[in-house]
């Protein structure tokens, strides 16, 4: 099948899990996505440990085929300098000096290919005096960006992020900067430099509370130091130890529906909730009465009621309730990989479609160097000279 970026070639020399997974992404919709692996493959493979099934690295590598090549070598740099010829992106998250080291800078590259699209993936930016700061998601996206500060509750520790919650995040805007790198491609005929951050994407999902900092407004700090919680949207108990998330924006409408769903239409005549500014003085009143209403039901119970009287909320899903999510799977958001190898039998999907075009279907990620000889060839290389790299170490994998 012709898929949407099929001839599209995309050195991903990047490493752990930001960079990659925009390169996953790539590789979904039709590219050939090589990954460069140093000797011994890439250290997130090993993630989890003795784990038996690697499933962090099949879930990002999916769809790519991989090369494990020495590039502290000069030999080494020389193959992916023959690879980069015939590429359209190359993707790393190296700085500075490593860049040099490698002979990766943007300048060597484009004197090569000057059409090729350098993505740069960083943890707080190109410049400044923390560039060099050693970044992953929980410490660049998560604390750096005001998020980890601003969820938590009056006295309550600072809370921990999901694996890899903010990877994934800004895996979407490398993806979009990549393409957009390569739609100025085809308006200019040249090659661009494009790039993004953990820190610069965390601020922008923390964009709306920033903005209200900088306009005197800091929610954040105002939680903290008084505990406001608001009674309309935080998660509720149920009678079985369950919960269900509230998001009524629309207070002054959906207020009486709430009231009626969870059975006390008296609230609406109580002085203490007469109107929003009354209500909000004594939202601790209501929050403590709500929370009474809602366990006298299951979840599956509440929701019944919150949905008939059009109360806009959620269920707050276990792990192990998502991945059979039967409103997820008919959205192609969990997918089948119909592949036999244990531990893969779904997949996360990522979360672009395009409704005209097919994704290609998930498969196995790559032994380390599973395709060494193959892109060798493609690259020009006799069945001598492969031998020779293998045999010299500069590269590896199987000579066939």
């Amino acid at each position: 099948m012709d898929y949407l970026l099929k001839g599209v070639r995309v050195i991903d020399a990047a490493t752990f899990l930001a960079g990659p997974a925009s390169a996953t992404i790539l590789a979904d919709f039709g590219a050939d996505v090589i990954k460069v692996e140093p000797p011994g493959g890439d250290v997130y493979r090993t993630l989890v440990g003795a784990h038996p099934v690697p499933y962090h690295w099949q879930l990002t590598s999916r769809n790519k085929r991989s090369i494990c090549l020495d590039l502290k070598r000069p030999e080494g740099q020389e193959v992916l300098h023959r690879l980069v010829a015939d590429a359209d992106v190359i993707l790393t998250n190296f700085l500075g000096k490593q860049l040099s080291d490698f002979r990766m800078t943007y300048e060597e590259l484009k004197a090569i290919n000057p059409r090729i699209v350098f993505a740069q993936m960083t943890g707080y930016g190109k410049r400044g005096p923390e560039v060099r700061r050693r970044a992953f998601d929980v410490t660049a996206w998560w604390a750096r960006s005001g998020i980890m500060d601003f969820i938590r509750g009056k006295g309550q520790a600072p809370l921990q992020s999901a694996p890899g919650m903010g990877d994934h995040t800004t895996s979407l805007a490398m993806y979009g900067a990549i393409m957009t790198g390569l739609y100025r491609r085809e308006r200019t005929g040249e090659g661009c430099q494009v790039t993004t951050s953990l820190a610069a994407s965390g601020a922008w999902v923390n964009g709306m509370a920033l903005q209200g900092v900088i306009a005197g407004v800091d929610l954040g700090a105002i939680s903290q130091e008084r505990g406001w919680a608001n009674p309309f949207r935080i998660a509720y108990p149920t009678s079985d130890g369950r919960y269900v998330s509230l998001a009524m924006i629309n207070t002054a409408r959906e207020w009486p529906r709430l009231a009626r769903a969870l059975g006390h239409p008296e609230w609406l005549e109580d002085p203490r909730f007469a109107d929003m500014r009354t209500l909000l003085r004594n939202r601790d009143a209501l929050i403590e009465a709500m929370r009474a209403a809602t366990s006298r039901w299951t979840q599956a119970e509440l929701m019944e009621r919150l949905d008939a009287h059009e109360v806009t909320c959620g269920v707050v899903a276990r792990m192990s309730e998502v991945v059979v999510d039967e409103q997820l799977r008919a959205n192609d958001i969990v997918v089948e990989t119909h592949d036999s190898g244990e531990g893969y039998d779904y997949t996360i999907n990522s979360p672009i479609f395009l409704e005209e075009e097919e994704k290609r279907p998930p498969k196995r990620a790559p032994e380390i160097g599973a395709h060494t000889a193959e892109v060798l060839r493609e690259a020009g290389y006799s069945q001598d000279e492969i031998r020779a790299l293998l045999d010299a170490e500069v590269a590896f994998g199987q000579a066939n």
